[in-house]
């Protein structure tokens, strides 16, 4: 959006970074990678796979792996592995997965039998239908998920056009148009035209005919932009710069603001142009709104007090003219970003446009409710359609006929801002905020850019968004229903995480861990990190190596034989249960054991040392004397495989 379009309530800020250090931080942290080794997990199980080994959890990696990187036909080769397994219980969305790749690699029949063992699990999931059918049921979804029948307004320029309003069955609106006139001038900053408001007549479904300027006394050299009128007509209030008969106002940095006129219309004229009690050279007030009965004036400002970069506020407007005291709306509405061209229609309920609030980019359109004692209910995004990537703002609806206006700089207008009409087709529903942030498993470092898509309980595509800068992301839901959040980011191995929405206009808050398919380890690390192994079992009061062991095993073995200056120290733990000595003993036994298995399948031994530990290193308070749950119990039997050597 433009500079004149929010008439310089925008605060701009200039940044300046140090290049130097910059560029000394970057040669730091090489420094640090070289002294770093990246273990790809994931093609060490494949490696470990290929080797014969079978686990359940494994082939869910490595087939969901491929499955999120488009590479259905390797996805299938390791998703055949896990149903050749039998495994019980296994989530219905490995049959969908499953069916996906089969059906990428021409096996139609056998995806079908998966998509109806599928169905069988889940209901009588749609996907399956449409999939059968060859349907891409994801764009008709998300082609039918809108609220907004959205089409060019007719009355729009090359120019600025936005800003428009209701009056006397005509259409009101700000354009920087050019008619041609020899007294039109320029905005230095835009090169554009200073905007004068126009009107049209409204036809069927609220049809704008051609427009014309609305009043040579309102219209000034200067701009003028979003009036409101009383219920009688004969009394309005509009935008301007700070001008009023022939003088303009300055602040203190010699930049003109905008404030707030009041006219009055007698003898088919608007004439006793007068600024309102409250505005002031040094801030701006823009954007007036009337309550339905015309007693309440809502508009935005930067004035003292202000929360963000302008804020909504409202004024009572007395039985006598005068005017109370502006209120600042709260936080509920305000934001430390813009609010800005409230709108309130008969159904207590606020329209606004904000940067702050989460949204689609740019300045989004909001909606609350107004509260009989004057407080607003939890503040909802309208959606896409009337919201985009760039701004929107100015919304106005009919609440009989669900028709109404609102501007945007969206690509494929006309112009820098053009005027919208759309019909609303489906009310708004109680809907809520998912948020949270995505982090580092490991490092709780926050993640940017990461990806981050949305489905419904069947796994019906809804929304994509990725984290912003700080790790953040966030979807409107809707409330009362079950979504799952898919996190993604390379060189992280994508989760998925199922939320169900309470029944409550508010927010819900998930965050997501990723962890790092490439484990960062140095002398010192324990390896066994990279692959969640805790302890390698063994069969009860002995010491040989057992099958789950050696699947854990064979990745510690893969990793030593990626990197052959790598020496290992294992130490194995036991939890105080039986005597100090015993537990020493036979903690010794199973560090030899794994020893030797290692060096059994190519190890050389120079590189291995080990020791058992018995209890003498226990992680927490569950000593002899100390009474323990099993869950504290396990944390101390554990085998460590700490790196020594790179």
């Amino acid at each position: 959006m433009k500079n004149n379009i929010l008439l310089y309530l925008t605060i701009i800020s200039i940044f300046s970074f140090n290049t130097y250090s910059q560029k000394a931080k970057l040669a730091t942290a090489d420094k640090k990678y070289d002294n770093y080794a990246y273990v790809d997990a994931i093609k060490t199980y494949e490696r470990v796979a290929e080797k014969g080994y079978k686990s359940a959890d494994m082939f869910k990696k490595l087939g969901n792996a491929y499955y999120f990187n488009a590479e259905l036909d390797k996805a299938a080769k390791w998703y055949g592995e896990l149903f050749a397994m039998n495994t019980p219980d296994l989530e219905p969305e490995y049959y969908y997965r499953y069916s996906q790749s089969l059906r990428s690699i021409g096996e139609n029949d056998k995806a079908n039998e998966m998509l109806e063992l599928f169905n069988q699990k889940l209901g009588n999931d749609n996907r399956g239908k449409l999939f059968k059918k060859n349907t891409n049921y994801l764009e008709a979804i998300k082609a039918n998920s809108g609220r907004y029948q959205v089409e060019d307004a007719g009355i729009n320029s090359k120019y600025s056009d936005y800003g428009t309003t209701i009056y006397l069955n005509k259409i009101v609106f700000a354009s920087a148009r050019d008619t041609g006139s020899l007294g039109h001038r320029k905005h230095t900053w835009t090169n554009q035209y200073f905007t004068n408001l126009y009107s049209a007549d409204l036809g069927d479904n609220m049809t704008p005919s051609s427009p014309h300027k609305f009043s040579a006394t309102i219209n000034s050299k200067f701009h003028e932009s979003t009036p409101a009128f009383t219920n009688d007509g004969k009394t309005m209030y509009f935008t301007r710069n700070n001008y009023l008969d022939g003088k303009k106002g300055k602040d203190g940095n010699e930049i003109t603001l905008v404030k707030i006129y009041k006219a009055s219309l007698e003898n088919d004229k608007w004439s006793n142009i007068t600024e309102l009690p409250f505005d002031s050279n040094n801030y701006s007030t823009a954007h007036p709104a009337l309550s339905p009965d015309g007693k309440i004036l809502y508009f935005a400002s930067d004035m003292p007090g202000t929360l963000g970069q302008s804020d909504l506020y409202k004024v009572k407007i007395n039985d006598d003219g005068t005017f109370g005291t502006p209120e600042n709306l709260g936080n509920t509405i305000n934001t430390e970003g813009r609010e800005t061209f409230p709108f309130v229609n008969d159904e207590n309920e606020i329209y606004f446009a904000s940067d702050g609030h989460p949204g689609l980019g740019g300045l989004d359109v909001f909606v609350s409710k107004i509260n009989p004692d004057g407080t607003f209910s939890e503040v909802q995004n309208v959606g896409e359609n009337v919201n985009s990537p760039k701004d929107d703002f100015a919304y106005l609806i009919d609440t009989k006929s669900r028709r109404g206006f609102f501007s945007s700089n969206r690509d494929g207008g006309q112009g820098y801002d053009d005027i919208y009409k759309f019909l609303e087709t489906k009310r708004l529903i109680c809907e809520q905020l998912l948020y949270g942030e995505i982090t580092d498993l490991t490092t709780a470092e926050l993640l940017s850019d990461a990806k981050i898509t949305l489905y419904d309980s069947q796994f019906n595509l809804i929304s994509t968004t990725t984290s912003d800068a700080k790790g953040n992301y966030s979807f409107t839901v809707e409330c009362g229903k079950t979504y799952n959040v898919r996190a993604e980011k390379p060189e992280y191995t994508t989760k998925e995480q199922k939320i169900t929405i309470t029944n409550d206009k508010g927010k819900t808050y998930l965050p997501i861990a990723l962890e790092k398919e490439k484990c960062k380890v140095t002398v010192g690390d324990d390896l066994g990190k990279c692959f969640g192994i805790k302890m390698i079992y063994f069969d009860f009061d002995k010491s040989n190596i057992r099958i789950e062991a050696a699947i854990d095993l064979e990745k510690i073995l893969d990793v030593m034989s990626q990197y052959p200056t790598m020496k290992l120290d294992i130490r194995s733990h036991t939890d105080s249960r039986g005597t100090f000595k015993y537990n020493e003993a036979l903690s010794d036994r199973r560090a030899k054991s794994t020893i030797n298995w290692l060096i059994k399948n190519g190890i050389d031994s120079s590189r291995l040392t080990g020791k058992g530990f018995g209890e003498s290193q226990l992680v927490n308070k569950c000593s002899d004397t100390v009474e323990c749950t099993e869950e504290e119990h396990q944390l101390n039997r554990r085998s460590e495989f700490i790196i020594t050597a790179l």
